[in-house]
């Protein structure tokens, strides 16, 4: 399954129990709450880590091991949902999201991951809500994923105004934002307007190294607008930078639509 724009946490220390009495038993007690809290945000980023490079297994070790240390530590069942969601285990991704949001309500991120997961599953109104839920914590440090993600999802439902207003709104937030023009070169593409891809992809390249998806993308691009000198540029860069890639396994299949 291709992976859009989920949001790896890098995980806040959270402050051990505000409710400890005063005393010398009070800050021993507050002490081991925080260092087991430390410890498990220590597993969890390892599992974020990789995760982050596809080592699902390791990363399910490490988070075994924060969940036997601190068993109401959200994040790392984010990171849970996150893995079972690659590997198409609908019911414990879905189970572990939730865990993380009970745990946390303003936990966006995890909203954020669940929301998408809901929209790649066909369940677009709850996918929708999720990212609402998500954008009303006006702490969340990174709103324009939630924006860009309820964009697509909207897409995918066919609300085609709300998608623009969606993708809008994250540029709107951070204009220079290279994911986010991404996910409009994507929706562009669909869309049949290959000038405006075209134009989007030079920008992406002016802020950001390339990735899989926007090099795949520039293949396509070219490959519709007759470009063969350019469609060549972007395939050999796919092949050389990203081998192992599902895009690049898509390239060698012929596999362009």
């Amino acid at each position: 399954m291709k992976r859009l724009w989920m949001a790896v946490p890098a995980m806040a220390l959270l402050a051990g129990c505000a409710g400890q009495p005063a005393g010398e038993g009070g800050v021993q007690a507050s002490q081991a709450d925080t260092e087991t809290r430390q410890r498990a945000r220590a597993f969890t980023e390892l599992a974020s880590a990789y995760y982050a490079r596809g080592q699902y297994k390791i990363s399910l070790d490490e988070l075994r091991k924060a969940i036997s240390v601190d068993s109401r530590f959200g994040p790392a069942y984010n990171i849970y949902g996150l893995i079972y969601m690659e590997l198409a285990e609908d019911k414990l991704a879905e189970e572990n999201f939730r865990r993380a949001i009970e745990i946390d309500r303003g936990d966006s991120e995890a909203r954020n991951n669940y929301g998408w997961f809901l929209c790649t599953r066909g369940r677009y109104d709850e996918g929708l809500e999720q990212f609402t839920q998500a954008l009303r914590n006006p702490l969340y440090a990174s709103p324009e994923q939630a924006m860009a993600n309820a964009g697509l999802c909207a897409e995918r439902k066919g609300d085609l105004a709300l998608a623009e207003a969606n993708l809008q709104r994250a540029l709107k937030l951070q204009p220079d934002n290279p994911n986010t023009i991404l996910k409009l070169a994507g929706m562009r593409y669909r869309q049949g307007q290959l000038e405006e891809v075209r134009r989007l992809l030079q920008r992406h390249a002016a802020l950001a190294p390339p990735s899989a998806e926007s090099l795949w993308l520039g293949v396509r691009t070219e490959r519709r607008l007759g470009d063969r000198e350019q469609e060549a540029a972007y395939s050999l860069q796919l092949r050389r930078r990203f081998p192992d890639s599902a895009e690049a396994r898509r390239l060698q299949a012929g596999q362009y639509e």
